[in-house]
């Protein structure tokens, strides 16, 4: 052991030395560890025969797609798996956790071993404000007073980056942006300063820019503190920047481990190249010359009012514009991708231009159409022209009806003089279309996967025959190699039936793949805008150019 490592030593935040194990030395060892869940012919195996070390000091990553078994064997690490029979050992430090005490075991967490989660908001208690929180580890695993603790607190918060940290220390989580709250976390996880991190997709939540700052932070603390980190992800180039090992699962199985550099420029399991290969390519057919315009703004606007801040706010509201002097076309067969992050207006510019969202001065015109002279009628038929696909399809569809009713249910309501045969043969084609056949009319949305359940989104709105589809980061929800189907399947609707997208999202690959035109949109306001390779190849603007450094797609 190493007791005057010099980064401890001097280290503001802990200014007493303490012991960590010399860097390389074997911290955790994973030793044909297997996770069950039921009994039984009910039994399943989520975690099967794995086996892995962490060495201390190393950034090490455990990639895989959702149901991969890789947050369950984190969990298993601290014994935080319920209901579950454990196999096998987990050994740290030589101590094999699988066979120590409960009350041993509270000890170790947070203490010697610590984890952050997907979205802090979850993990955080909401009635308590950050900095008590932080106090109440410290207190708790470090035996320290109020005084020494909120010291301690305010110094963490401040390393983590969060600016006016005494005053933060006072903040509720709601209080706190996104990232403000990962960084909350990940103070609150190093306050008794583990010898082991581990991070479950401690990303995924975050705008592209704030998820490279994160990752940064983590990389800076991790070599300052000594600690080794375990990135939990499904992100590879996460994995790429981050980690100097890396174990690939799939179905519970460790099919692939080694140094990142090797595992990527050589993979040996179908599944990891598979994962590789998952990256969106691509495939955007040339307009037609002279394709008419569908789909127009001028100078758009959208205002929100909220309340003035003090006592102003007695005397009335405060204009927000969300969405400022926006002017784009739409063309028929083409593909418009709107880029930006959280609270850039790209979500209500489209819900303006889909009538859900009243603006406040410019115009939209719709084939031709403006939505504020046509009766309600004509709006209405407008509308089926026009279709969405959400971001969630779980959340957005139903779970108290079939598939057969929610993907005819525009179909009763714009052709309500269709038989019932006739409906549902619509119905069966166009699940036929994304892929799914009649086998699913009868199943519920909570039997089908994340993909499954937004390709049975895409049929709700292709039964209309739409000429445009406002698609929200319809795959942001989605495994990598998921998300590639349901691109090919959007792709290939658009190349069959001549479909026009407003494509919006935060994941400039996915844009750079689907897109002709991109807008990139700052604080409700267009800052570039062109051809996608054009703006994507060469950026003009320092906000593009820092998305693109973000996404790290120099590389790509």
């Amino acid at each position: 052991m190493n007791s005057a490592n010099p980064a401890m030593a001097v280290n503001p935040v802990f200014p007493d030395p303490v012991d960590i194990p010399e860097p390389g030395t074997k911290l955790m060892c994973v030793d044909h560890l297997s996770v069950t869940f039921g009994e039984g012919e009910h039994a399943t195996r989520a975690v099967r025969d794995v086996s892995f070390d962490l060495r201390a000091g190393e950034r090490y990553a455990l990639v895989g797609e959702s149901g991969s078994g890789k947050t369950v064997t984190a969990l298993a690490m601290l014994r935080l798996v319920e209901d579950a029979r454990y196999q096998g050992a987990i050994r740290f430090e030589g101590k094999d956790l699988l066979q120590v005490s409960d009350r041993e075991m509270r000890g170790i967490r947070g203490s010697e071993i610590a984890m952050i989660f997907q979205e802090p908001m979850t993990a955080l208690n909401p009635l308590y404000t950050i900095g008590n929180q932080i106090v109440e580890t410290l207190a708790l695993h470090e035996g320290l007073d109020r005084r020494a603790a909120r010291d301690r607190a305010i110094a963490l918060l401040e390393r983590t980056g969060i600016s006016d940290a005494a005053n933060r220390f006072n903040s509720f989580p709601h209080q706190l942006s996104g990232g403000q709250r990962q960084r909350a976390m990940i103070a609150m996880a190093l306050a008794c300063r583990p010898k082991l991190l581990l991070a479950d997709e401690p990303t995924t939540a975050l705008d592209v820019t704030i998820r490279a700052q994160i990752l940064d932070l983590l990389r800076s603390l991790q070599a300052e503190f000594g600690m080794a980190v375990m990135l939990i992800t499904h992100d590879l180039n996460m994995v790429r920047a981050f980690a100097q090992r890396v174990g690939v699962m799939e179905k519970g199985v460790l099919v692939e481990t080694g140094e990142t550099a090797e595992v990527f420029a050589n993979p040996h399991h179908p599944y990891t190249r598979k994962l590789i290969d998952s990256r969106p390519r691509r495939e955007v057919l040339p307009l037609v010359p002279l394709a008419p315009v569908l789909l127009e703004t001028d100078a758009l606007c959208v205002n929100y009012h909220k309340k003035r801040a003090g006592i102003a706010g007695w005397f009335g509201k405060e204009a927000f514009a969300a969405v400022k002097d926006v002017t784009l076309q739409l063309r028929e067969g083409e593909t418009v991708g709107i880029v930006g992050e959280s609270g850039s207006g790209k979500t209500t510019l489209a819900h303006a231009v889909l009538a859900l969202q009243r603006k406040s001065s410019g115009a939209i015109q719709f084939l031709g159409r403006s939505f504020d002279a046509c009766s309600q009628k004509e709006r209405s038929a407008l509308r089926k022209r026009m279709q969405v696909v959400f971001q969630d399809p779980f959340g957005s569809l139903s779970p108290r009806m079939t598939i057969e009713q929610i993907v005819g249910e525009g179909l009763a309501l714009h052709q309500p003089g269709l038989t019932k045969e006739a409906m549902r043969e619509r119905v069966i084609e166009a699940l036929r279309e994304v892929g799914l056949d009649r086998t699913a009319l009868g199943r519920y949305p909570h039997e089908f996967s994340g993909g499954q359940r937004q390709r049975i989104a895409i049929a709700r709105v292709l039964i209309l025959k739409p000429q445009v589809l406002v698609l929200d980061e319809p795959t942001s929800a989605l495994d990598v190699s998921i998300q590639q189907q349901v691109l090919a399947l959007l792709s290939q609707l658009q190349h069959k039936y001549n479909l026009s997208y407003l494509f919006i999202s935060h994941d400039l690959a996915v844009i750079r793949a689907m897109a002709h035109r991109v807008i990139v949109m700052k604080n409700g306001e267009v800052v570039e805008s062109g051809e996608t390779e054009t703006v994507l190849g060469a950026p003009q603007h320092p906000y593009t150019r820092k998305l693109m450094a973000a996404a790290q797609l120099g590389a790509a």
